[in-house]
């Protein structure tokens, strides 16, 4: 008998540990394969992960479960029960555990689990929550060191939005899309603006709704990724999704009413909130509303064979101007109007097995209009017969921008990932001047000018190879490559008279000592050429300069135990123009406990001079107080900036330190990163230095690497989230940057330093880097309603005015509320308002740099934006 119950005991333990094979495929709720989930034995260590197709296969117990895990997708559990096939869709979990494509070549990495501070935004959630139109102001109360702030009589910048990481330059952000570097804007800020002297790169020209998510890597990753890295990286990843529609369309307007005793003027006085014709002068009543938008979107996708997709996008904006109070010399203050149309497009064709071709690109177009800084009698600017009460000239810009990534990735039998790719961008940017005149030409001078502009095109070559290792020490992951660019800027000429300086007999003074410039009646001064408020360039003006980058990169991570994380990272970078750097970075991360992460970094950095601080050249009118005076920005590599004893540009050189912890408990989620950037010889825009030694120029400026400055900051994430039943849940979500810059040094050496970087430029660089931001957002969620409102605290700045006060603008607090409505399963109702209680800076006097009564600041100068955006989804 004893036999008997041994025997039967054996055959049930044996029934029960019985082992089978089970295999599936594993995608995300698109259809998308998910590569590298983890697959586990409950209860056991057996586990496989899913390979490059989301394919596994794995034996276990027929009674066993499996539980399905992947940083940024919600854990799955499941009862074999005999099954030999099972398929699994993964849904999306929180966004901050997301999987990151930036900061981290390891296939396993969150942006908690990290060593470096990244944010991952879902570009989704904030464009239906946040009534902005364009993507740069999306991300100002989206992230916390991030800032952009809206120019006025700015020039260029009045159409391409200065935008930077922790109050560095617009050009120290490296920006990729799917990971791949993108072209610069061919703009350079020269005028008072923000990131003065820099060029950096139109966020603008990608279609918000082309845009899956966004991460930003807050840590310097030179060694990592290359030139202009040095306050971190943005990188865009684009929609895959597909056989769904979804878009937008969107309504929103400024409410035209600042609090405060501003006078309602005259068409000769300021013009404040009246509506003006194209040329500025008073058509009519107060306007209660303006700067009106309106912005359609569409998102369609679709499947290409089994695995792969195609998604694209268009997205139309029309956005009108925004008119401000402003003093006598200037009568057109305000954000400036857009007409754009985008198109963008993401796809990948599966080869082989392992093998996909992918490409991604878009075109955006862009016509916009802003004014320049009026022209009041008496002048030798004004011809009386043609402007008898004086103008305001519009300077307006075609704005192109084409870009294209292609490439083919691929995994070897050994595990290998290989990526080779070539992406190609191009920004050309054309200025045409409205409603103006070139005074030389007297009464046969025309009213619009095509005024030239310029354009920046750029190559990228890649080729990357990665390796994750399981079984090295408790992970390993391997990474190398090469990088090869070309960079092209070009300056073209606009038409003869928006540049020339005629004789009083109309024709081209090409020989001062022979042609006799004319002369206004009313001010006995010579009259001036060009066109007024940009004047055009000329053929003296027009280069074309090219120039080529070489650079290898490696980088490993080493997860040296369960808990502690090592990455290190070193790249070469070659320049035809310039000349070499070489970078290097170390972070490490250790679980501190299953809660808490403790994270650190330390690198080298660099910046290499762009083709446009180099070779860009320009006359032009600078506005001083409301006083004209002509001025001459020299080309670095010319004689003329090497006698007053400017040298050549070279690399900018960084040094960034980080320090900071994560932690998760329950519901609750924080993130506290410190910082230090040390940056030597930053690359600046010098003040006016005299030069009667030139024809018809007053002063003249140039770049230079003019300063090192030290930046230390904190930032701060605190994120609460709580489910109150099935069908509703709370959240509060606490963002802060502390930003403190300090000027080291002024690299002037036996130049006058008021004049090579005195102190209303001074003001200007430190104004970029705010004291500093805090934001609370508060959200609820109940099936078919829901509700946010944000508080954004944004600190006191000074600035320098052109009479040399100090322009002190205190800290301010914005409030934006939005309320959500699902009207059925594929229209949803968004609408809300921006800076809800009609907050303004502090007003200025006339010395302010922009001539109104506020200069460009982080809350921006329009006052309260009110909205309604109707989602759908088919």
């Amino acid at each position: 008998m004893k036999k008997l119950l041994f025997f039967f005991y054996f055959l049930t333990a044996g029934m029960a540990f019985a082992q089978q094979n089970v295999s599936g495929t594993i995608t995300d709720s698109s259809g998308i394969p998910i590569p590298g989930v983890n697959i586990l034995e409950k209860g056991t260590s057996n586990g496989v992960t899913s390979n490059f197709d989301g394919k596994y296969s794995i034996s276990i117990n027929q009674n066993a479960a499996l539980i399905f895990s992947y940083v940024g997708y919600a854990t799955e559990e499941t009862l074999v029960n005999g099954r030999a096939i099972i398929d699994i869709t993964m849904s999306d979990g929180e966004a901050l555990d997301a999987v990151v494509l930036v900061g981290s070549r390891s296939p396993k990495r969150t942006a908690v689990d990290t060593a470096v501070a990244i944010d991952v935004i879902d570009i989704a959630e904030v464009s239906t929550q946040i009534g902005k139109v364009e993507l740069n102001q999306m991300l100002q109360y989206a992230a916390p060191s991030f800032n952009a702030n809206k120019q006025s009589g700015s020039d260029g910048a009045d159409h391409i939005d200065p935008a930077s990481l922790r109050g560095l330059g617009p050009d120290q952000t490296l920006v990729l899309i799917n990971g791949k570097r993108r072209h610069q804007s061919s703009l350079i800020n020269i005028f008072g603006t923000r990131g003065k002297g820099n060029t950096g790169t139109d966020l603008n020209a990608i279609p918000t709704s082309a845009i899956k998510r966004i991460e930003i890597l807050r840590d310097g990753a030179s060694a990592q990724y290359g030139s202009d890295a040095i306050a971190g990286v943005i990188n865009i990843v684009l929609k895959d999704k597909v056989d769904e529609l979804t878009g937008t369309v969107s309504y929103g307007t400024f409410l035209n009413n600042p609090d405060g005793d501003f006078p309602t003027g005259t068409p000769n006085t300021d013009g404040f909130r009246l509506d003006t014709d194209k040329d500025g002068n008073v058509l009519g009543e107060d306007k209660d509303f303006d700067g009106a938008s309106v912005k359609v979107t569409a998102n369609y996708g679709f499947k290409i064979a089994d695995e792969g997709y195609a998604n694209f996008t268009t997205e139309y904006l029309t956005k009108n101007k925004t008119l401000r109070p402003g003093y006598d010399f200037r009568k057109g203050f305000g954000e400036a109007a857009i007409d754009g149309f985008n198109f963008f497009g993401n796809l990948a064709i599966p080869l082989a097995e392992n093998t996909e071709f992918y490409a991604f690109g878009g075109r955006n177009f862009r016509d916009t209009d802003a004014y320049a800084f009026t022209r009041n009698n008496p002048t030798e600017r004004i011809v009386q017969s043609i402007y008898p009460n004086g103008f305001t000239p519009r300077i307006t810009s075609i704005i192109l921008d084409n870009s294209i990534s292609a490439g083919i990735r691929t995994t070897t039998d050994s595990g290998w990932k290989v990526d080779i790719s070539n992406t190609y961008g191009k920004n050309n940017f054309h200025y045409f001047i409205k409603g103006t005149l070139n005074a030389s030409l007297g009464d046969a001078s025309p009213t619009d000018f095509d005024a030239g502009g310029h354009s920046l095109s750029q190559n990228t070559i890649n080729l990357d190879f990665s390796k994750y290792y399981d079984n090295v020490l408790s992970g390993m992951s391997l990474a190398f490559g090469t990088e090869y660019r070309t960079e092209n800027f070009i300056i073209f000429a606009g038409e003869e008279n928006s540049w020339g300086t005629y004789d009083t007999n109309g024709l081209l003074i090409v020989d001062s000592e022979n042609q006799t410039q004319s002369i206004d009646p009313v001010t006995g001064q010579p009259r001036p050429g060009g066109s007024q408020g940009f004047p055009g360039y000329s053929p003296d003006n027009e280069i074309n300069r090219s120039r080529s980058n070489l650079s290898l990169y490696a980088d490993a991570e080493f997860d040296l135990s369960e808990s502690f994380l090592l990455s290190t990272a070193a790249r070469f970078e070659n320049y035809s123009d310039f000349g070499s750097a070489f970078n290097g970075k170390l972070a490490a991360r250790l679980k501190a406990t299953n809660n808490i992460n403790i994270r650190g970094s330390l690198s080298s950095g660099f910046r290499a001079p762009s083709l446009a601080q180099i070779y860009y050249n320009l006359r032009f009118t600078n506005f001083s107080g409301g006083t004209a005076s002509e001025s001459l920005l020299s080309p670095n590599n010319s004689p003329i900036t090497a006698s007053f004893g400017i040298e050549q540009l070279n690399e900018e050189k960084a040094l960034n330190a980080s320090l900071g912890f994560t932690a998760k408990f329950g519901d609750f989620t924080a993130t506290v990163d410190g910082y230090y950037i040390n940056i030597e010889d930053r690359i600046v825009l010098t003040g006016n230095f005299p030069a009667p030694q030139i024809d018809n120029v007053e002063t003249a400026q140039f770049f230079v690497n003019g300063v090192d400055t030290k930046t230390t900051g904190l930032d701060i994430i605190l994120s609460w989230k709580n489910n109150l039943d099935n069908d509703s849940s709370i959240g509060a979500t606490f963002l802060a940057n502390i930003n403190d810059m300090k000027i080291e040094s002024i690299n002037n050496k036996s130049l006058d330093e008021a004049t090579f970087f005195g102190p209303r430029d001074r003001a200007f660089l430190l104004a970029s880097a705010p004291d500093n931001k805090l934001s609370l957002n508060l959200n609820y969620n109940k099936k078919w309603f829901d509700t946010g409102v944000s508080i954004t605290r944004f600190s006191d700045i000074e600035l320098v005015d052109y009479g040399g006060a100090i322009d002190y603008y205190e800290a301010k607090i914005v409030t934006d509320l939005n309320l959500g409505f699902e009207l059925s399963e594929n229209l949803k109702l968004n609408v809300g308002g921006n800076n809800l209680l009609n907050v303004y800076p502090d007003q200025q006097g006339p010395d302010s740099d922009s001539g109104g009564y506020w200069d460009a600041v982080q809350m921006g100068f329009s006052g309260s934006y009110y909205y309604a955006n109707l989602n759908f989804k088919f």
